[in-house]
């Protein structure tokens, strides 16, 4: 961040040790989330490259790439965490890119893996063509599919707490979430409930810590803490 404002570039990128995850900053040092950066790369190779083909998705990540499946007469396919699930979807499908909330993405013509150098390319050239910088971008994005506003809280748990979760999970139905009506239930990783304009909640019980993560997706900006709070009471802990 003090890099991106000291040189005052256009934009920050950032990969993990291995280089298979991508972060971003805008200009202005600002984190452009990384289901932004999924969303805006499968626009990039919908609008700006014209391809066509499906999407992969983890349940974990963004209901904007079914809204530009919509837009572009794409299915999306989707799969649990973790790309042992998102890789051979891909394979299955030959879609044209796979993502997932811990910022790893897969392009088609590449490998069926993680690539986040191969990422920051292609975001890279997507500021190019588009002769727009990350913050302006996530504009145009939220111009074509709508605002939608993302955050997930990590909470521990002793091994006591985890297994009354656990218990309590399949009991959980309520009617409304922060005045957001549950239109439905999913279970192909964690519980999800998915809420009326596209907004969603999602709990998972992480399978290598002692963590329950909660994750929602909502249109609006302040109901974002709202349906985390709300959803964290719901599982007593």
């Amino acid at each position: 961040r003090r890099a991106v404002r000291r040189h005052r570039a256009a934009v920050g990128l950032a990969t993990d040790g291995d280089a298979d995850r991508l972060g971003v900053l805008d200009g202005q040092g600002r984190f452009v989330n990384q289901l932004q950066t999924f969303a805006l790369l499968a626009y990039y190779l919908l609008e700006v490259r014209g391809l066509r083909g499906p999407i992969v998705k983890s349940v974990t990540t963004t209901g904007m790439v079914q809204r530009l499946g919509e837009l572009y007469g794409v299915p999306v396919h989707e799969t649990g965490v973790g790309f042992k699930h998102l890789g051979p979807k891909m394979r299955d499908t030959d879609a044209i890119i796979a993502g997932e909330e811990s910022g790893g993405y897969a392009f088609r013509g590449h490998l069926p893996e993680r690539d986040g150098i191969l990422s920051a390319l292609y975001f890279l050239d997507l500021m190019a063509r588009r002769r727009k910088d990350a913050a302006d971008l996530v504009a145009e994005l939220f111009r074509k599919v709508g605002p939608h506003y993302y955050d997930r809280v990590d909470v521990e748990m002793s091994a006591q707490e985890r297994t009354r979760v656990e218990s309590r999970l399949p009991e959980l139905q309520p009617d409304s979430i922060a005045g957001l009506r549950v239109t439905g239930i999913d279970v192909t990783d964690g519980l999800r409930f998915k809420l009326e304009d596209g907004a969603w909640a999602l709990i998972r019980l992480s399978g290598t810590e002692p963590l329950m993560r909660i994750y929602t997706e909502v249109p609006r900006e302040e109901l974002v803490a709202r349906v985390l709070s709300e959803v964290r009471e719901l599982t007593g802990v």
